[in-house]
């Protein structure tokens, strides 16, 4: 029992946070019930940010109902890729990425030939809520195939990797790229088998990898080193995701992001919810950024002024980053 106290300690003094804390300290402090249908549903997030002019992936249609199924040809009519994802779903399931047209079928982007009656089952399944929190009944939402940017294809198999930068009021406090391997099928889910990778806030350069609990410098598939990577068009990253809290109106969240080869920076999806792994990938715990933030806040205060996405976004760089803030 002592020998455990010590390591509690050591952690605490190390500034990670669990999930109690997380729950208590911050999901249930500064997220709002009523908020949750913004980010738990892909479809509303997605309405939210183009209303406010923030890129996403082009939304092409929703299926709501099973009657609605027959509409699916028109909405990818003269599309020869597109991704099929539950507006309610978590971890990457129900997802159907089509990369390609063969022969009256479909190719995924693994590579399978798929026939368009099981296009039409896939979302039928999504529509019961097998993939939804809770079950639920659910939507269906059709959209535009993400390409990933060539700075990638060194480090990654398969798939899109993402970036998710965690957001306390506005402030982004830290970031990881999310990589996926042939582990994960393709998928950026490290409960699945992706690499988590720290990124460095003030610069954009990928630090340390981790892969199913062990620390790693090189990814397992292509070999390639995943630390000292360059993030293109960083900047735009961070105020992107700085300014999903005024999209949403939640104090804490996870922004999933993406860097399209044509597109650019993209937001995929918000979190009220964000894991804990990412502390791993950075080798830096939670808890001393976010008191620092909210000490900012507090200051804020007492001096009656806010700041803007951009001010946050310099503030948190300047504190997080392992250089100075270049912004």
């Amino acid at each position: 029992m002592f020998g455990l106290f010590k390591t509690w300690k050591a952690l605490h003094a190390q500034g990670i946070m669990g999930i109690n804390r997380r729950n208590a300290d911050y999901v249930l402090k500064y997220n709002k019930r009523s908020l949750y249908p913004i980010v738990d549903d892909k479809i509303i997030t997605k309405e939210r940010a183009i209303a406010a002019g923030i890129h996403v992936p082009e939304m092409y249609g929703v299926i709501s109902t099973e009657k609605e199924i027959s509409q699916l040809p028109a909405i990818i009519d003269g599309r020869s890729d597109f991704v099929i994802k539950p507006a309610q779903g978590a971890g990457g399931d129900g997802i159907l990425v089509v990369a390609d047209r063969f022969e009256g079928r479909y190719r995924t982007v693994s590579g399978r030939i798929i026939s368009h009656d099981e296009i039409e089952h896939q979302i039928s399944s999504i529509l019961t809520g097998l993939y939804s929190l809770g079950g639920h009944r659910d939507r269906a939402l059709i959209e535009y195939r993400v390409t990933p940017d060539q700075i990638f294809r060194s480090i990654s198999y398969e798939g899109v990797p993402d970036i998710r930068i965690i957001v306390l009021m506005g402030y982004p406090v830290m970031a990881m790229l999310r990589l996926p391997t042939r582990q994960s099928n393709g998928k950026a889910n490290l409960h699945q088998g992706a690499i988590g990778v720290g990124v460095d806030l003030a610069t954009g350069v990928t630090l340390r990898g981790t892969w199913l609990n062990t620390i790693i410098s090189k990814h397992p598939d292509t070999a390639n080193a995943v630390d000292g990577v360059q993030l293109p068009t960083w900047d735009g990253f961070m105020k992107l995701a700085a300014g999903c809290y005024e999209l949403c109106g939640l104090g804490y969240i996870g922004v999933d992001m993406v860097l399209d080869q044509e597109k650019g920076p993209l937001i995929l999806e918000l979190n009220a919810r964000p894991g804990l792994n990412i502390q791993i990938a950075n080798d830096c715990g939670l808890t001393h950024r976010t008191e620092a933030v909210e000490a900012r806040l507090a200051e804020l205060a007492s001096e009656g002024r806010t700041e803007t996405a951009e001010e946050r976004v310099r503030f948190t760089q300047g504190q997080f980053g392992h250089v100075p803030a270049t912004i």
